[in-house]
């Protein structure tokens, strides 16, 4: 019994090892967005962190119109970098998992 415990814990251990490898290496991934008329282009991280925001001139002078398509867009990019991320740290969660009798939660 102890031996399956500690097996489990190391399991786990490595696991969590692995998650952090993956978050890292989730930093280099990139996703962008780009308006249809390309006057607004944004890019990130798969870890959700904004690494460029290209605003064509045009867009400057008009605030309002500028102010719809940040949100239209980052709320689309946001969506793309967390299906990219939950769908990573999820594999790498699930394969790690010990096979416990009725904690299936990675079905």
């Amino acid at each position: 019994m102890f031996g399956d415990l500690m097996g489990m814990m190391g399991k786990i251990k490595e696991t969590q090892q692995k998650i952090e490898e993956t978050k890292k290496r989730l930093d280099t991934v990139t996703v962008s967005e780009e308006s249809n008329d390309q006057l607004l282009k944004l890019t990130m991280t798969a870890n959700r962190e904004v690494k460029a925001v290209e605003i064509n001139d045009e867009l400057l002078k008009d605030k309002e119109q500028l102010e719809d398509y940040l949100v239209l867009h980052l709320n689309k990019l946001i969506k793309k970098a967390t299906d990219i991320n939950e769908a990573e740290l999820g594999a790498v969660a699930k394969e790690g998992m010990p096979n416990i009798p009725g904690m299936d939660m990675f079905k």
